[in-house]
């Protein structure tokens, strides 16, 4: 995986060459560890006696993985190819402090330390506050750090802001015991979705990297769909779109299999910036799609209090209404460009292909029936684990090997530790919002300032979501937006579910949108193309993922929350409009053909009227559509029999 600079860096990308020889061992060793303890808090081992109070769990979490991630991560990119001894120095002062406010988790609780806290308590409840700002700045970079930094230190200033934004007076040592020692910041909602829920799959994303999973839904989706027409852009859909959901990232699902797909694309007809636009588009659109999501999905169910499998049910048909209309796309692309598929030769056998990697479909299927049928949330992940280590043992060239196990400790353990320090940072976020309680007048002023426009209000939130996640990430990006902004989304009427989700899938819109455009930009990297043009074709391509969430906050009959009658209608009208939006961006749809410029302009207009929700719109849609296609069929008749 090549190296990307912090102010580059998303989610789940990890610097390479820096960890090696004694840190890399005391990386896998503090991750195995950390797992080894997860492992005993969550199916309640209590091996040698050890049952920490889940306060005390928590910070044994930051006591392992957020300190790996000073390891890992350089504090400047002179540092990039090694760790240096204060590294070394912060890694052992996490360690410590975590493992004395773990050993005091319940005096903290019972003798009220939040509110006052022994002088050494304090002291170290600075330090906390300061590791958890250098990690996330370590991880995520500059902007985000910045952001943590101002909001952390709110309780402090808030008194002398005016307005909404006054909050009731904290002095600094206040604040940092609520940070440190309080359960609404540090080792708040953010950290315990990590330690209950987020481990296990982060976990189940390195164990089918390690296995092999990459090569094997590449493979999967080329006997599948490599011989029809375009078919190299559609395996790279189908496979990103797998793999991007294991791993919960836009820029290292590109970066690992884009550089088969993208060359790939190109090789059978497709311009370079298409092939690079394809393959961001569906990268981006992984990590919208179940079962896994990324980090966001999980913290959707932790701040809703419900299973994560109705996150997790809700997302399923928005992502695949995504993905229907990007594979369209590339097909009517593929039709009107005469783009054909791939070499027989380089098509692997569908039986040869699920004899060796069946169980990693069986395992996905395994664990969404642990998740729907048995609601096995947060021990889903470790029995589809055990099942797919078991599995892989059958044949020679899977078998799980020490060094394949090593790998899979460093990887998994790292992604932990970068999550960790993303949302440990978050985490001071959350606490000052809940300290000061600014989040709640600041829900209830846009609401006044939306008044009746409720599109008013979704338009400054899916605006506020772009902006955001062109310096965050998108988990971090949808915890700040979940407190600020969608309690106001709830209050004017949307439903729950809906708002959450409203807001973590316009935090994927700056993946593929200028100026940002990471992923855009990353696909251009690998395929020679002009980074801007190729990310304004991303935008094109992936325009609906502008749309689906405010189709969904609108019509919540479309994450299945409604009567069966109005799942269907809705389901019905977006899967139609999904193709007539398709054909009015690619110019060309079945039967017919090439569509003209103003046909196409028809059709898409046609489309965005039919997924309003009013009816008397939909039916005007529906007549349009019907006209234009009417017409153009009868243009392409007299076409074909002049040239006849």
């Amino acid at each position: 995986m090549k190296h990307i600079n912090k102010k580059e860096r998303s989610e789940n990308e990890i610097p390479v060459n820096r960890v090696h020889g004694f840190s890399f061992f005391t990386v896998v060793v503090v991750a195995a560890l950390g797992i080894l303890i997860t492992i005993n808090q969550l199916f309640q081992l209590k091996a040698f006696g050890f049952m920490p109070i889940s306060s005390g769990y928590y910070y044994c979490i930051l006591a392992t993985f957020l300190s790996i991630s000073f390891l890992i991560y350089p504090a400047r990119k002179k540092d990039a190819q090694k760790v240096m001894w204060y590294d070394w120095i912060l890694f052992a002062i996490c360690i410590v402090v975590n493992i004395y406010f773990a050993l005091n988790a319940y005096n903290i609780l019972t003798m009220g330390w939040e509110y006052k806290a022994p002088p050494l308590a304090v002291s170290l409840g600075m330090v906390l506050w300061g590791l958890a700002l250098e990690g996330v700045r370590r991880v995520a970079g500059t902007a985000l750090f910045v952001i943590c930094l101002i909001f952390s230190f709110y309780p402090v200033f808030g008194q002398y802001l005016g307005g909404i934004f006054w909050s009731i007076p904290y002095t600094l040592l206040q604040t940092a015991t609520f940070h440190s020692m309080g359960v609404e910041s540090i080792i708040g909602i953010a950290t315990r979705v990590v330690g209950n829920v987020l481990i296990g799959y982060i976990l189940f994303g390195a164990a089918v990297v390690v296995s092999g999973g990459g090569k094997f839904f590449m493979d999967l989706a080329m006997s599948l769909m490599g011989r029809s027409r375009g078919g190299a852009a559609k395996v790279s859909i189908i496979s990103s779109a797998f793999m991007a959901s294991l791993s919960g990232s836009v820029v290292s699902n590109i970066v690992t299999t884009g550089t088969l797909t993208i060359p790939a694309m190109k090789r059978t007809g497709y311009h370079p910036r298409y092939a690079a636009a394809v393959e961001a588009c569906a990268s981006t659109g992984g990590t919208i799609t179940p079962p896994i999501m990324g980090a966001a999905g999980f913290l959707v169910a932790s701040f809703l209090n419900v299973p994560y499998y109705q996150v997790m049910i809700a997302a399923s048909f928005p992502a695949l209404l995504y993905f229907i209309v990007l594979f369209l796309q590339t097909d009517f692309h593929a039709a009107k460009e005469e783009i054909h598929g791939l070499a027989d030769a380089d098509i692997p056998n569908l039986k040869e292909v699920m004899k060796k990697g069946w169980f990693f479909i069986a395992s996905i299927v395994l664990m969404i029936i642990l998740l729907v049928v048995y609601r096995m949330t947060a021990l889903a992940p470790f029995y589809t684990i055990g099942f797919l280590f078991l599995s892989t043992m059958f044949r020679k060239e899977t078998r799980m090997t020490v060094k394949k196990l090593i790998s899979f400790l460093y990887e998994g353990g790292a992604v932990v530790g970068q999550i960790t320090a993303i949302l440990a940072g978050v985490g001071l976020i959350i606490g000052s919002f809940s300290a000061t309680g600014v989040a709640n007048s600041f829900s209830r002023e846009l609401v006044y300032f939306a008044g009746d426009n409720a599109f008013l209000l979704l338009f400054l939130g899916a605006l506020t979501s772009f902006v955001l996640g062109i310096g965050m990430t998108v988990t971090a990006c949808y915890v700040f937006l979940a407190v600020v902004l969608v309690p106001a989304l709830v209050k004017i009427g949307f439903d729950p579910m809906a708002s959450h989700l409203f807001v973590m899938f316009c935090g994927n819109l700056s993946y593929i949108t200028p100026p940002v455009a990471l992923g855009a930009i990353s696909a251009a990297a690998i395929s020679g193309s002009n980074p801007m043009s190729t990310a304004f074709l991303s935008m094109r391509l992936g325009a609906v993922l502008f749309i689906i969430p405010f189709l969904f906050v609108v019509h919540p009959a479309l994450i299945f929350q409604g009567t069966g009658a109005e799942i269907s209608l809705n389901i019905a009208q977006a899967l139609i409009g999904a193709v007539l939006l398709s054909a009015g961006f690619e110019g060309w749809i079945f039967k017919i053909g090439r569509l003209l410029k103003i046909q196409q302009v028809a059709l898409i207009v046609s489309a965005l009227l039919f997924l309003y929700p009013s009816v008397i719109l939909s039916v005007v849609g529906l007549m349009l559509s019907v006209a234009t296609l009417i017409f153009a069929r009868k243009n392409a008749y007299i076409k074909n029999n002049a040239v006849i």
